[in-house]
């Protein structure tokens, strides 16, 4: 399986890049993991931010494959402890899906069509973070769920 992250917008903060990139090449040791960043919605103060959620999933709805499962980070999506985010991975894993993608919207959240074509949504906690930070803490996550699912000590519980 391959999980691909696509965000909205670019991080202009270098240390988080940084980080994200370290995490990213620990992350190939054990799955193959893709980092994608959809460019900025320009001219958004003449939108309203239905318009500008409709656009940016257009831009989303591009980048999926008809066998791609989408699973968004979102607010009210369902909250995972690292050991059970770690099984809802592997059992993706064994039924055989191709490409699980995941996304981080824009400021405003998604569009109604992205809902639709979703499987579910995950928040990352109730407390609201940054769209740069949500990228961090989904990697790292991921990193450690794979880290879990080898036995490997990264993950203390």
């Amino acid at each position: 399986m391959k999980i691909r992250l696509l965000a909205v917008g670019k991080t202009d903060n270098k240390n988080l890049q940084a980080l994200i990139q370290s995490y990213e090449q620990r992350l190939k040791h054990y799955i193959n993991f893709e980092f994608e960043i959809i460019s900025d919605i320009k001219n958004t103060k003449n939108l309203s931010a239905k318009q500008q959620k409709e656009k940016e999933g257009e831009l989303i709805l591009k980048r999926l494959a008809p066998t791609d499962q989408l699973i968004l980070l979102d607010e009210k999506g369902h909250e995972f402890r690292s050991i059970e985010f770690s099984r809802f991975l592997q059992k993706k894993m064994n039924i055989g899906i191709k490409q699980l993608i995941m996304v981080i919207g824009g400021p405003y959240g998604f569009s109604e069509k992205i809902y639709q074509k979703s499987i579910g949504k995950i928040s990352l906690s109730k407390m609201t973070f940054s769209h740069q930070m949500i990228r961090l803490f989904i990697i790292e996550q991921i990193y450690r769920a794979m880290t879990i699912l080898k036995n490997e000590p990264y993950h203390n519980e």
